[in-house]
């Protein structure tokens, strides 16, 4: 368990990987899929590929310091010039595959990058399109061959730059070791841009200690080790995909597979059989949506045996936790396991040990539910400005409705108005060419996070809200509204939620509905429709989501409950600027957006 050995520079853990590990190693670095078939890639194929591509960067002139960018899906040309940027000293600068040209502008002109690596022809056109504006670019870079377009100077295929490496190489064959050499922790690793929720987007400098001190505390909290086998989904442009799923997997010895897609990842798991998928409450929001539709679609006498044995389970993990497991509930729980529990783990494809979960909070009875079935999800916390973990829930010490135990190494405390505040060797040196909003952030050695929590009495930390979401009702009761949404969110016919409040006199909610169920719902129930929009203004629709809404809010307090809402008939997106590409909800966005909805919707009822 644990790393391979000790690293302090992230081209130090390529050498352990490419003349240690791969000697001994029985299994490949990485699996992708192309052409409908998984691909190995080994550990010495991964060296090689990353060197020449490394070397071809050398003879474009990129060195020490200088900002590569990176805009792409995951796939292993992602590793191979992460690896080969950052081999060489320079910074790499990855972008959410899905930023808008406008945005791709700001962020290489403000970190000044020097050139961009880009996945195929969707990401160069973006490139194109702002090329002229680009003050310090010198070059483009395409993973894709068969996207590349003629005609455009300084633009090569990734190949061609890997074929420039392996020429350079002949006449000087140790460069790129020799490069690694003068890499030092204390460089900077990488800027990463975070999108926020307001603003332009700020870059988080993150060094190689901020990072590394991150692998060592994951690997140190949960059992990671070289018999693992990663499912990777999440963009490895977000720093807790890069950090979990990369460095720590490779740090580990795991074997390392690329989803397809998003909309893959169930038929991938069958195919892939992980141990581990590091992901974010989204996933677990479908599947159980999925499960719901599916026992509801069955005989009475099968959804009968769900809830009884959905109920074993709960019971079983709550003797299990107290060590007071009788053999009568033992035998239950066998028979639960073999009629329900082992059909759905095979749908993850029969060997997850547990899920790492973050970017969001994880609404307890989703997690209470699939501890029921025997699939563990250990829920963390943290920033990127963290590098980006600051706690996580262990897999013998776990606590649904809490972010887990802080870190080894990192320091919490909570300040007089309940904003988290953290430190330790993870926490960024600041935003990039950005004192003043450094300055409000970092203090005496303090992350101050932005979000309001709390320790329990055993020591796990609970978030309650983001410092700026706090709602203050014209009736003068402060609300936290993300608790709220979460637990609309749980209904099988709400897809998103956002609650408004601020300075109003009562609660209500712009809700996007789960547009397949509200449609499988008029089916069944022969309301006629031609349209999405059709059914967004149904009154049936309409009391079928206030009916769910009533029964969700009884275990809140009146000034908590939610008055009036509308259906949309579109979902919030990152194209359209209402949610950050880590799917955080811009609210004032939406708020701006659908101001004339929300008037409406307390036109004269407000005094």
């Amino acid at each position: 368990m644990g790393v391979i050995r000790e690293f302090k520079t992230i081209p130090e853990l390529f050498i352990i990987l490419t003349e240690e590990f791969s000697k001994v190693a029985e299994h490949p670095l990485l699996k992708t899929k192309s052409a409908g078939q998984w691909i190995d890639i080994s550990y010495q194929q991964f060296g090689e590929e990353t060197e020449s591509f490394a070397l071809g960067l050398q003879s474009l002139g990129l060195k020490h310091g200088d900002r590569l960018a990176i805009i792409s899906e995951n796939r292993p040309e992602w590793v191979y010039a992460d690896m080969a940027t950052i081999g060489l000293g320079a910074i790499d600068v990855p972008l959410y595959p899905s930023l808008t040209s406008d945005t791709v502008e700001f962020i290489l002109n403000n970190c000044e990058a020097t050139g961009i690596v880009a996945s195929n022809k969707f990401q160069l056109n973006k490139i194109l399109k702002i090329k002229p504006n680009l003050k310090y670019l010198k070059f483009i870079i395409i993973m894709n061959e068969k996207d590349m377009v003629t005609g455009q100077p300084n633009l090569y295929t990734f190949k061609e730059i890997q074929e420039r490496g392996r020429k350079l190489k002949i006449s000087s064959p140790f460069l790129f070791r020799e490069s690694m050499k003068y890499v030092k922790e204390n460089d900077l690793c990488t800027i990463i841009y975070t999108s926020g929720t307001t603003g332009e987007p700020k870059g988080v400098m993150l060094t190689h200690k901020n990072i590394i001190s991150n692998v060592m505390a994951a690997s140190e909290s949960i059992p990671f080790s070289k018999s693992d086998t990663f499912l990777s989904f999440l963009p490895l442009c977000h720093i807790f995909e890069r950090m979990a799923g990369y460095y720590t997997a490779f740090s580990s010895g795991a074997m390392v597979a690329y989803a397809e897609s998003i909309e893959a990842v169930a038929n991938n798991m069958i195919e892939i059989k992980p141990t581990i998928i590091t992901t974010v409450p989204r996933l677990f929001e479908r599947i159980y949506s999925k499960i719901r539709k599916n026992v509801e679609s069955q005989p009475e006498k099968k959804q009968k045996i769900f809830n009884w044995a959905v109920g074993v389970g709960r019971e079983y993990a709550l003797a299990k936790k107290a060590d007071k497991v009788s053999i009568g509930l033992s035998l239950k729980h066998k028979a639960a396991d073999t009629l329900v529990f082992k059909t759905l783990r095979e749908k993850t494809g029969g060997k997850l040990r547990f899920f790492v979960s973050g970017g969001a909070a994880l609404p307890r009875e989703l997690g209470e539910f699939f501890e029921a079935v025997g699939i563990i999800i250990l829920e963390g916390y943290g920033l990127t400005e963290s590098s980006p973990v600051i706690a996580v829930n262990r897999l013998d010490d776990f606590k649904f409705g809490t972010v887990g135990k802080v870190f080894p190494g990192v320091e919490v405390k909570i300040a007089s108005d309940g904003e988290i505040l953290a430190r330790g060797p993870n926490i960024m040196q600041g935003y990039y060419k950005n004192k003043k909003e450094t300055e409000q952030v970092l203090k005496d050695g303090w992350l101050y996070t932005g979000d309001i929590g709390v320790f329990d009495a055993e020591g796990f930390l609970m978030i309650t809200d983001r410092k700026k979401h706090l709602f203050k009702t014209s009736t003068g009761k402060y609300i936290a509204p993300t608790p709220i949404e979460n637990l609309f969110l749980a209904s099988k016919y709400i897809d998103q939620f956002v609650l408004i409040g601020d300075r109003r006199m009562y609660l209500s909610a712009l809700i996007v509905p789960d547009f397949e169920a509200i449609k499988e719902y008029a089916d069944s129930n022969k309301i006629p429709y031609n349209n999405v929009d059709e059914l967004t203004e149904n009154a049936e629709i309409y009391q079928l989501i206030e009916k769910d809404l009533e029964q969700f809010q009884k275990q809140l307090a009146n000034y908590e409950r939610v008055r009036k809402f509308v259906l949309l008939d579109k979902p919030f997106t990152i194209e359209t600027g209402e949610i950050t590409p880590s799917l955080k909800v811009k609210r004032k966005v939406i708020e701006e957006r659908y101001g004339g909805l929300i008037d409406r919707m307390y036109k004269g009822l407000e005094k």
